[in-house]
């Protein structure tokens, strides 16, 4: 008697538990959708292209997940005598010296992308280009600068492609260079990396004249950046 009730028992516990697993893979393939990350609001089930900008969808999931921890915003001890004035090339091909012709007695925020990647840096750069037209809404005059970490591949003309993409508007320069230049360049910001997949997602916002300079999350909402640089701006 007793036998045939385990083994009752058990017979129910697996049917419970083919049970739960199927509704939880239905669930996790209900997940699924896709979005463009120039217009979030933009979401399908299926791939494709945005109706608005003609972005490939990208895939995300719409399960509930931890939203990550945004790190505060941090003041650096960077300033001008900190920043090579290495020789760069921008989206155009145009050679500039880093500090004095992007830098020096500018606003500035940075961020740090390379054009193969598939993961942050096509959100990162639309995250971007959304600060950029709210900026130009409230005519903040702060540049943007997005610095290749993959020089070697990143010529001008693949940034050049890179930002039509994303359609960057003028005051905004992608930088890339030679090799050696660009690591001196990163690990004097404060930012080298040993693989440019390990780049970070944190922007690096700045006042040359008041000589002050913050970092904050650059996966923060565009209305979140542009407080951010706003406020560096307004510093005196």
């Amino acid at each position: 008697m007793l036998m045939k009730t385990f083994l009752a028992v058990l017979v129910l516990a697996i049917a419970t538990s083919g049970t739960v697993n199927a509704q939880t893979q239905r669930k996790t393939r209900q997940a699924v959708t896709y979005s463009c990350p120039m217009h979030p609001d933009i979401k399908s089930s299926k791939r494709g292209k945005c109706p608005k900008c003609g972005m490939t969808l990208r895939r995300v999931s719409t399960a509930p997940t931890p939203a990550p921890t945004p790190e505060p915003p941090k003041t650096d001890t960077l300033s001008a005598a900190h920043i090579p004035d290495v020789r760069v090339y921008d989206q155009n091909g145009q050679a500039l010296n880093f500090y004095t012709d992007l830098i020096k007695g500018k606003n500035v925020a940075i961020n740090f992308i390379f054009t193969t990647c598939t993961n942050v840096c096509p959100v990162l750069t639309a995250t971007f280009r959304r600060v950029q037209l709210e900026l130009e809404k409230s005519h903040s005059d702060v540049k943007l600068i997005s610095i290749s970490v993959d020089p070697v591949i990143d010529t001008p003309e693949r940034l050049r492609e890179f930002a039509n993409k994303f359609k960057a508007g003028p005051g905004w320069t992608f930088v890339t260079g030679e090799k050696n230049d660009i690591d001196t360049l990163l690990q004097r910001l404060g930012f080298g990396i040993g693989n440019k997949s390990d780049h970070t997602s944190m922007i690096l916002v700045g006042n040359d004249a008041a000589n002050y300079w913050t970092r904050t999350y650059g996966l923060s909402s565009p209305t979140a950046l542009v407080q951010v640089m706003t406020n560096t701006a307004n510093r005196k």
